[in-house]
């Protein structure tokens, strides 16, 4: 499992049937925990949201892989200009922040890495990859509070906190980061 085996793909919405089973079965193996406890982080739930962010144009995912097994993965698109994003902010954000065009900001939905390749920078590799060549200005993503590590993670990629949204009825609240791109 050394950094020099991992092989990085992109993969764009036309080939999402060929690598679908592979994202599920890593978000089952890395939430497992989830899954039992919340009806949130169900596989169903996980299915539902990929296809809808998959649906969206520019959509990308980053698989790594080691070898032939699948290590993580990262997946993104651009918020549309009538995107329901910001509207779920607990505190609101000025609209000059939240005004969006569908070439603005990039929302990193998911990233994800397995059990024996954390702690690696396998992570960062994959988010930087996926962020290669982007023309959005900058990029958001959501944390749980609950997970003061991977914030201060993306701290020190970059990311800034500027609130918390519950985009979801029943999902938890999040922490809101953005980051610059350009």
């Amino acid at each position: 499992m050394s950094a020099s085996e991992i092989t990085l793909h992109r993969y764009g919405t036309d080939q999402l049937s060929t690598i679908r089973p592979t994202l599920v079965g890593v978000y089952a193996e890395v939430y497992e925990n989830e899954i039992d406890e919340d009806p949130f982080f169900s596989v169903d739930r996980f299915e539902g949201r990929l296809t809808g962010h998959s649906a969206r144009p520019s959509w990308e995912a980053v698989v790594a892989y080691d070898g032939g097994e699948a290590a993580g993965y990262a997946y993104a698109a651009p918020l549309p200009e009538n995107t329901g994003w910001w509207a779920h902010m607990l505190q609101s954000l000025p609209a000059v922040d939240t005004a969006e065009d569908g070439t603005r900001t990039i929302a990193l939905f998911e990233i994800m890495v397995r059990a024996p390749w954390r702690g690696t920078g396998l992570a960062q590799r994959i988010h930087e990859e996926l962020l290669a060549g982007r023309t959005e200005e900058r990029v958001t993503l959501l944390v749980e509070p609950g997970h003061p590590k991977v914030r201060d993670l993306y701290q020190s990629w970059g990311y800034q906190h500027i609130g918390d949204q519950q985009p979801f009825p029943d999902a938890p609240i999040y922490a809101t980061m953005l980051r610059t791109l350009r």
